[in-house]
């Protein structure tokens, strides 16, 4: 397994690996057009001061995790996603740290997330690491999400 930085040769597997995950086992019933960051990761993530990486094990892509900069340290972590045959393996673990080494070399301290009420798994990732869960009216900036059962999770460091 790689973890590499988002390379467009990736992208039609990126979208159906994070589809599958959100409307086949999650339920969310997310479409692609909800999710324009989706269509052009470039503009979103890279051009904005953020990154977006992928787990790729033998030319399949695994796992995804994006951050997306919103200035004066702040951040949203977004696509967190890793095929379900390969989620007891650490790949989250390592897209994470590649994550924080970059926040680190961006000054970046404060991390806010979204992620369905249905991700337990993802939930306790994210709070063994110092994340708690907050309510809308607590985010230390504006942000908009498509799932309409999400809780919200935010870190300072």
């Amino acid at each position: 397994m790689e973890i590499m930085t988002y390379q467009e040769k990736y992208k039609d597997q990126i979208i159906n690996l994070i589809l599958d995950i959100q409307n086949n086992e999650a339920k969310i019933n997310l479409s692609l057009d909800e999710q324009p960051d989706l269509k052009d990761i470039t503009s979103c993530y890279e051009n904005g001061g953020g990154e977006f990486w992928i787990a790729v094990d033998d030319g399949t892509v695994i796992g995804t995790l994006a951050l997306m900069n919103k200035g004066n340290g702040n951040a949203v972590l977004k696509k967190a996603f890793v095929r379900s045959d390969h989620r007891k393996k650490g790949v989250l673990s390592k897209l994470y740290d590649e994550l924080l080494a970059f926040a680190n070399s961006k000054d970046i301290h404060t991390f806010i997330f979204d992620t369905p009420s249905v991700a337990t798994d993802c939930h306790h990732f994210f709070e063994k690491r110092g994340y708690r869960r907050i309510a809308k009216d607590e985010l230390p900036f504006e942000y908009h999400y498509p799932d309409r059962d999400s809780y919200v999770y935010m870190m300072n460091r």
